[in-house]
């Protein structure tokens, strides 16, 4: 029997107790802040003809509504999914919150997505609308879905019926003149909000409810295909009000993001600065001379990016000859403390959170975190620490799995039933690994799963392998994660090619390339003869011995 010392436990304080917390839902969020910061700019951003867009946030909330009112003329109401397919640029909040107040369901949809994948986030979340940009650097995204739909290139209707995705009813390209066939002008989609009385978004609006359905975000998990996470209102405007309070932002800040606002954390560690009368720094992709360059004009002061995108930094021309000295918002670890132009007092946070939980569930300043812990548990949280096989609670002190749940939480993800994403007690079981010390703070130590963290996205390493291992000449394919100082993880993919074939390298990326995202792709290829693989005594690979004999193999190379 195991010693009777307390129990891995912590619960937060009552919800309702946390300071600094404002709307909860997306629509009375863009209207608080709006009325809050009124002439106040709110986002800024070069457009494709590389001129500088400003916006107040008077100007946000106007957008907002008109999208909203061309929304609701085009049919859209409570319950519809409205899919978003575009970079950080200031149509991507326009359509979030003009979305929300016609009850919809926003779907942020991956602007690295191969077709495949396109086709996939669409049909598994029933989007029902589409916002799309018409190219992101090498995609089109036009042509993406034109290939997807062929019959719509020559079409000119503007409600769409087609069996592919039996749910989609029109496609709005937010880049003016780049529409082609039955897809429709920005310009002409607002113009059919003109019949909406503005009213009755108003009153739309104020149905909406901290509980329900906000968005949905696809992240990938420990199957071959990305799970459909539902998030809510709540969830949503929280973390970004906990963000603002984190980061203790002034109406000052100037915040750029590397990433996109299709990931859950860039969503609410950039919209935080909207809580506190900031402005958002926009870039559509990330490039590290524009990103510099951008940063300098507009005299940033708050970095969001990771450090495999700082590593690029440091390798542009305007690392050394820049001033940054208006930064005072970065990481703990990042490069811009080193830079000679800046004087960082801030001393950053850390914390431990997931997709499932809309970032985080623990947070800690760094000047409070001496112990390099995950911080304390946030208020209406509670964690556990279980041993994974039997299910029982540990002991203060002891490593086990981190077990979840709390007002940020999932309601579950599209297609899979709750009690296959949930305990009995409604926990979630996060299969990271970690323990709680006598003060109260949390301690991850890795994963318990086989997910590769990589650049700061999550990568699953059975969808890899099942979309390589459609390759004729590939007999198998096994994905590890290899430690890597500035990714997190290197994606490495351990093959097996069948008898009487041969492969490259470069050739196993490229087929991969063809159906998965940039980041999926394996940064390295393998090539093991079956004999070579590592096994159990009932023939399973044996992950751990394969990801130590890539190490090995690498530091070879």
């Amino acid at each position: 029997m195991r010693s009777q010392h307390r129990p891995s436990e912590l619960i937060g304080t009552p919800l309702e107790h946390e300071p600094g917390i404002g709307a909860l839902t997306l629509p009375d969020f863009v209207r608080e802040v709006s009325q809050a910061f009124d002439s106040h700019e709110a986002m800024c951003w070069d457009d494709l003809e590389g001129n500088t867009q400003r916006f107040t946030y008077r100007q946000l909330y106007e957008n907002a509504l008109q999208v909203a009112r061309a929304l609701m003329a085009c049919g859209i109401s409570k319950g519809s999914r409205v899919g978003i397919l575009v970079s950080n640029r200031p149509e991507w909040l326009f359509c979030l919150f003009g979305a929300s107040m016609c009850g919809a369901t926003v779907v942020a949809l991956n602007t690295f997505s191969s077709q495949q994948e396109l086709r996939y986030q669409l049909t598994t979340a029933d989007v029902s609308f589409l916002f799309i940009e018409a190219r992101v650097a090498s995609r089109d995204f036009i042509e993406d879905i034109l290939n997807l739909c062929p019959m719509l290139e020559h079409s000119a209707a503007m409600e769409l019926y087609v069996p592919q995705f039996p749910f989609l009813r029109r496609v709005v390209c937010v880049d003016s003149g780049m529409a082609r066939g039955a897809l429709q002008e920005w310009h002409n989609f607002l113009a059919q909000g003109k019949s909406i009385d503005p009213e009755l978004i108003t009153a739309s609006a104020q149905t909406s409810k901290p509980t329900e359905d906000a968005l949905i975000f696809f992240s990938s998990g420990s199957t071959a295909l990305p799970k459909a996470i539902r998030q809510t209102h709540r969830a949503a405007t929280l973390q970004c009000w906990r963000m603002g309070n984190m980061y203790d932002f002034d109406s000052s800040v100037r915040t750029w993001n590397a990433n996109g606002f299709f990931f859950s954390g860039n969503f609410a560690m950039s919209f935080g600065t909207l809580c506190r009368g900031g402005c958002l720094v926009m870039l559509r992709y990330f490039e590290s001379d524009a990103a510099l360059s951008l940063i300098q004009r507009e005299k940033v002061s708050c970095i969001i990016a990771w450090p495999h995108q700082e590593a690029r930094f440091k390798e542009s021309p305007y690392w050394d000859s820049g001033d940054f000295s208006a930064i005072k918002w970065v990481t703990y670890f990042s490069a811009f403390r080193d830079q000679p132009t800046t004087d960082i007092d801030w001393q950053g946070f850390d914390g431990y959170g997931l997709t499932e939980t809309f970032t985080f569930i623990s947070l800690i300043s760094g000047e409070d975190n001496l112990q390099a812990s995950q911080g304390m548990v946030l208020p209406g949280n509670t964690i556990r620490i279980i041993d994974q096989d039997t299910g029982e609670l540990l002991p203060i002190g002891e490593t086990g799995e981190i077990i979840v749940k709390g007002p940020t939480l999932t309601p579950g993800y599209i297609g899979i039933p709750s009690e296959e994403t949930f305990d009995a007690e409604g926990f979630f079981h996060t299969a990271d690994a970690g323990y709680i010390n006598q003060d109260g703070l949390l301690f991850w130590k890795g994963r318990l799963s086989d997910i590769i963290k990589t650049g700061g996205a999550n990568v699953s390493p059975a969808e890899i392998d099942s979309v390589i291992s459609q390759h004729s000449a590939i007999q198998s394919s096994h994905t590890v994660g290899i430690p890597h100082d500035t990714l997190g993880e290197l994606v490495v993919s351990c093959v097996v090619v069948r008898d009487g074939h041969r492969m490259s390298e470069e050739e196993v990326k490229a087929f991969a390339k063809q159906f998965l995202s940039g980041y999926k792709v394996p940064r390295k290829v393998l090539f093991f003869m079956e004999q070579e693989l590592p096994l159990t005594g009932s023939n399973k690979i044996k992950m751990s011995t394969l990801k130590m004999t890539a190490i090995e193999k690498l530091s070879e190379i």
